[in-house]
């Protein structure tokens, strides 16, 4: 029986230019600052990338591969949790296209080959619009936002 699939668009609008937001997502050194992770990889077709937490631990959270690359308008990659890295069935894909845009720059991230209703579905509804508000304040402001905080007890 096939799995049963689900995926996600995400669109904004970041006042900058495509080789800014090209390079906010796959420099480790600007990524850590919006996203509190790095995203590690030597940019070539078939190299691996990790998705490493900037912090004292250093875990690598999820792993995958460089599937398409065309700086600074389009990356493709496949993406698991790392601790499923060895099942071909907990893979994803992630692409982010980027056009500009009169003054500013579209970026479209769709996310998909999600496992319905699964843990990584879920999460990444919910990271996707932190990250992508991040990444949009930290371009245009240099202030990103702490995309670890949760909602105020009511």
């Amino acid at each position: 029986m096939p799995r049963e699939t689900t995926s996600f668009v995400y669109v904004t609008y970041i006042r900058s230019t495509p080789e800014k937001v090209f390079e906010a997502i796959t420099r480790p050194d600007i990524a850590r600052r919006y996203w509190g992770h790095e995203n590690v990889s030597d940019w070539n077709p078939g190299s691996q990338w990790q998705h490493i937490r900037a912090n004292d631990d250093r875990t690598v959270e999820l792993v995958g591969e460089v599937i398409e690359i065309a700086p600074p308008s389009r990356l493709v990659i496949s993406w698991a949790n790392a601790s499923q890295a060895s099942d071909p069935d907990a893979y994803s894909r992630v692409t982010f296209d980027i056009v500009e845009y009169d003054t500013m720059v579209r970026l479209t991230v769709s996310h998909d080959d999600l496992v319905k209703d699964s843990g990584m579905a879920n999460g990444i509804s919910k990271g996707w619009p932190a990250v992508l508000s991040s990444l949009k304040s930290f371009l245009e402001t240099g202030t990103p936002i702490d995309i670890f905080s949760k909602p105020k007890a009511a």
